[in-house]
């Protein structure tokens, strides 16, 4: 847990984070594209790709957002059900549906308390979400419940590069040069927050381990584009 005093805890982080990407909806997915230089499209198809599941598994896209995974999903041949806390970024997925580019059921759900069966589905995903829940270890309990023995997780996150060099400049633009463009482009409080939001990630090595420690196997960490973002993905213990 993040002992920033600037970073909301507890229920202040879980009305913060609703209200912050219900704001930010309308415009998400172009701020995605432009600030990623569309680096999140591939780090998307990376995730999907390591699911290492059958065509036409069932996986669970946790804090789905828009449906960015969920559509990565479809066209992969996997049965994606989203999930996600945030109504305004749900009625933004709309577009999609209403284009026939979306087809996957889409609830509104917290992923802490998913409104499924023990063990129902295939695999999960999720992208950049780590950070906004309220209790990390609480959701790897609830990946644990809803995966199924032998079923994969595959978990997306922003990281700090290792380079120091790399680092400093990552730092600058993702302290500085993103708050500016999201605040021109969409709601600078959000954009600030999200750079922030880092702090409250848990150094790795203790990540996997709490991955581990819920019965979760070959755990592996993986940094994307030189350490500026890492997929962490493991498979449910039988």
């Amino acid at each position: 847990m993040s002992t920033d005093p600037s970073l909301p805890q507890g229920q202040d982080k879980v009305a913060a984070v609703r209200s912050m990407f219900d704001a930010i909806a309308p415009r998400y997915d172009l701020l995605n594209r432009l600030l990623t230089f569309g680096m999140d499209c591939r780090w998307r198809r990376r995730s999907v790709r390591e699911l290492r599941l059958p065509s036409g598994s069932r996986v669970y896209d946790l804090a789905c957002g828009t449906g960015d995974l969920c559509r990565v999903l479809e066209a992969a041949g996997f049965r994606p059900v989203g999930f996600d806390m945030s109504a305004g970024m749900l009625r933004a997925a709309q577009k999609y549906r209403d284009s026939g580019k979306l087809r996957a059921p889409m609830v509104l759900g917290d992923a802490l308390r998913l409104p499924v069966p023990p063990e129902s589905t295939d695999g999960i995903t999720c992208g950049f979400a780590l950070r906004n829940v309220v209790d990390l270890e609480g959701l790897f309990a609830e990946l644990a419940r809803v995966v199924r023995p032998g079923g994969r997780v595959s978990l997306l996150e922003v990281a700090e590069p290792p380079n120091p060099i790399m680092r400093l400049g990552h730092s600058v633009y993702f302290g500085k040069v993103i708050p500016l463009i999201g605040g021109l482009l969409s709601d600078r409080t959000a954009y600030e927050y999200l750079p922030k939001s880092v702090a409250y990630m848990p150094p790795t090595e203790e990540m996997l381990d709490l991955l581990a420690q819920h019965g979760f196997e070959a755990v592996s960490h993986t940094p994307l584009s030189g350490g500026i973002a890492q997929l962490v993905t493991a498979t449910r213990g039988r």
